[in-house]
């Protein structure tokens, strides 16, 4: 086992802190490169969103690539994204008051979730379950995203337990994320692709790897985790062992150059003050 990447935050020419990452690739399901521990166990938190989104992609088909583009989302509420979230709300006949998961800035609607649980809600409206506590373990809902998550991953979940915006999120060691996200259902990947800006947003991480590399799928989650998938079945996880989102992008840089992709885009990140003066910067080794 390789050693994780390394990630030290330097003002000025001082070290500040340092983050250690862990990485692993597959092909096909085998493991072909890592970084750290392949088998650390994590929660998929929202990089499991599209794998979430297989249910309904094969429920409805009355839905179109930005609906199944903002279900894998997580966005940022510009005008765009929540005008997805109307949309894809519409069409599963609810309401922004249906939505179970949470507010952000007083609104239901502009929660970085409020895309997947339009998403359920529309699942929800086509299985004929109730739309009441759909967030729940339990709940016909959640018992089928489980179902997926195990089903593209070949095994049981380790854990599970409740994210941030109230559904449940489920735990497996990085090799096997990295198994699972090639395995997404075409329909899922390719809406991603079309509209990675709804995924994110401009500097969101999973939206510039797939603006960077065509034909590419990828999904952060919180605490520092990126999953992405490239042709041929290949795999990629990252996961930040201290949660620092922030070492991601340097980190997915240098373990894309290791193997043997360009990984320019995503070099070292300048440290700016409030003043915009460049301070020091985030790299990776």
């Amino acid at each position: 086992m390789a050693e994780p990447i390394s990630v030290a935050a330097r003002r000025g020419e001082t070290i500040e802190s340092v983050h250690r990452v862990h990485a692993v690739a597959t092909e096909s399901g085998r493991i072909v490169a890592t970084a750290g521990d392949p088998g650390l166990v994590t929660f998929m938190r929202s990089a499991a969103k599209p794998i979430q989104a297989q249910p309904l992609a094969r429920e409805r088909d009355d839905l179109d690539d930005r609906d199944l583009a903002i279900a894998s989302a997580s966005h940022l509420g510009d005008e765009a994204q929540l005008a997805a979230v109307q949309a894809l709300l519409a069409k599963a006949r609810a309401t922004e008051d249906d939505l179970e998961c949470g507010t952000f800035e007083g609104s239901k609607l502009k929660h970085n979730c409020s895309g997947k649980h339009a998403g359920m809600l529309a699942l929800c409206r086509a299985q004929g379950w109730p739309l009441e506590g759909y967030r729940l373990a339990g709940h016909p809902c959640q018992e089928a995203m489980l179902a997926e998550v195990e089903a593209l991953a070949d095994t049981k979940v380790v854990a599970t337990a409740i994210d941030g915006c109230g559904v449940v999120t489920f735990a497996l060691p990085l090799e096997l994320m990295a198994t699972a996200f090639p395995r997404i259902d075409e329909a899922v990947a390719s809406a991603m692709r079309e509209h990675p800006e709804l995924i994110r947003g401009p500097r969101g991480l999973d939206t510039n790897l797939m603006q960077a590399f065509p034909g590419w799928t990828a999904k952060g989650g919180a605490e520092g985790l990126l999953c992405a998938a490239g042709p041929d079945r290949f795999g990629l996880v990252l996961k930040v062992e201290d949660g620092a989102t922030r070492a991601l992008r340097p980190a997915l840089g240098v373990f894309l150059d290791s193997l043997g992709l360009d990984g320019s885009a995503f070099g070292p990140v300048p440290a700016r003050n409030s003043r915009n003066e460049v301070v020091g910067e985030l790299a990776a080794s």
